[in-house]
């Protein structure tokens, strides 16, 4: 009997997009909406506008992923409302630049929360829906390159993006074969909030060069891998982490190494 064919982009079916309102969760959105799906966001905050691509719109859930409670209510309106969750995509995440010597330990441990906890409740919240999601389901960890190198002023942020991929690559063995799991790591992005980490337009400029691409990334094409992972295309991918970051960084010691012979 001939197999039906099945289409290799998520189009009709449903995303969860967590922290999907700005930057990075916000392309991630968009790209999905692109194919088709049927997109909600969430975040603690309203979004100053929709998040909208050729012409279909998100819809927007507030939600503190930090609280039990709001987990169970946002993945059980999820439910009411569409009856399946077949990607969930857990973007949520974030650090101000902070010495460990500058904080007491209970300020990087909500920063832990906040990237690494907040990621496990939601995907245990959806699991139920996504282990019966007609084509299998599909999570997708938003991870960082901070998570493999050292992270001066993140420290907690790389850490706790380190145990994701960790958390990430267990889980897809543990939810196989109901459950893809997979983690896209990034590298730099060209969001709103760029200029804090960066400076302003010389400092982004500035930083982009060091990047062997010559660019950020935009977060729409952040949005383009996550639609290929969540795909028929990426079926037999799970356990993985897909490095999106332009080439990544340029040995320090090569520039060093230059200026020297220059001098």
């Amino acid at each position: 009997m001939a197999t039906a064919h099945r289409p290799h982009g998520p189009g009709g079916r449903v995303v969860l997009v967590t922290g999907g309102t700005r930057g990075v969760g916000a392309g991630i959105a968009r790209a999905f909406l692109r194919t088709g799906a049927r997109v909600v966001v969430c975040a603690r905050e309203a979004p100053g506008r929709p998040v909208a691509a050729d012409g279909r719109v998100a819809r927007f859930l507030p939600a503190d992923l930090r609280e039990q409670a709001a987990v169970d209510g946002l993945l059980g309106t999820v439910a009411e409302t569409y009856g399946r969750l077949d990607v969930l995509v857990n973007n949520a995440g974030g650090t101000p630049y902070r010495p460990l010597g500058a904080a007491d330990a209970a300020s990087h441990a909500k920063v832990v929360a906040l990237n690494l906890t907040a990621p496990l409740t939601v995907s245990l919240a959806a699991y139920g829906l996504l282990r019966a999601a007609p084509d299998g389901g599909s999570v997708l960890m938003v991870g960082s390159v901070s998570g493999g190198r050292p992270s001066p002023g993140t420290a907690a942020y790389g850490a706790a993006k380190a145990g994701l991929e960790h958390l990430a690559r267990t889980m897809a063995v543990e939810w196989a074969p109901e459950v893809r799991v997979n983690t896209l790591v990034l590298g730099m992005v060209r969001t709103e909030s760029a200029h804090l980490h960066y400076g302003d337009a010389d400092g982004v400029a500035a930083v982009a060069r060091t990047v062997p691409a010559g660019r950020l990334a935009e977060p729409d094409e952040i949005g383009d891998a996550a639609v290929f992972l969540a795909s028929d295309r990426a079926a037999y991918i799970t356990g993985a982490g897909l490095l999106v970051h332009g080439g990544g960084e340029r040995p320090a010691f090569l520039a060093a190494a230059r200026t020297h012979q220059e001098e």
